[in-house]
């Protein structure tokens, strides 16, 4: 075998081998302070002020309408951008629970608000309101969703520790006439939760 083959099949270096885990050590080690939630579409770009739940035909969210055991696509915050509230970081599903978990009643206890980033890869999930289901599913990998709380109990998201197995949440309000708001969220762990992070409960 030539010299050159013998360096072709050697693979990494000693030498390299150290330097990449020396750069893979600086990284992780700086990893703590990077503020990873500013460079996703929720830290800042929230309204200041209660806006109405506005559904895909254009209506205003009302109880007196909204069917229980039913879930729609909603955008938060809304920009006026077709582009930009195209984005999945702006979509949530606004779920009216089953009767069996309130659905029935005529204030915000009987509604949910829950990013649509699933928590384990960033898929899409969805709100299934078939008998049986009635839970939140992630079709990639299998994550199931509670309706009540948005804490994953089923697949990948559930084994991962909190904050990262309960899904960031609008906090909403029914006026006198049963239309529906979502107050101005503070999105951090904490309180409303980081999209594609999660939320303590």
């Amino acid at each position: 075998m030539s010299e050159a083959e013998t360096k072709k099949s050697e693979g990494l270096s000693r030498r390299d081998f150290l330097r990449l885990m020396g750069a893979a050590g600086t990284g992780l080690a700086f990893a703590p302070f990077i503020p990873f939630g500013d460079y996703m579409p929720n830290p800042n770009q929230a309204s200041l002020e209660k806006v109405p739940v506005i559904l895909p035909d254009g209506s205003h969210a009302n109880l007196n309408s909204y069917q229980i055991n039913h879930a729609e696509v909603i955008t938060y915050p809304a920009t006026g951008d077709a582009a930009l509230d195209a984005e999945a970081f702006r979509k949530w599903q606004f779920i009216r629970l089953p009767e069996e978990l309130g659905g029935g009643k005529s204030d915000a206890t009987s509604i949910r608000a829950y990013s649509m980033i699933c928590l384990h890869l960033w898929c899409l999930w969805k709100y299934w309101p078939d008998d049986g289901r009635k839970r939140g599913e992630c079709p990639c990998h299998g994550s199931m969703y509670d309706p009540l709380t948005g804490t994953a109990f089923v697949g990948p998201a559930s084994l991962q520790a909190a904050p990262s197995d309960t899904l960031p949440e609008l906090t909403l309000e029914v006026d006198s006439d049963g239309f529906v708001y979502i107050l101005p969220p503070k999105f951090d762990a904490n309180s409303n939760g980081v999209i594609g992070y999660g939320r303590f409960t």
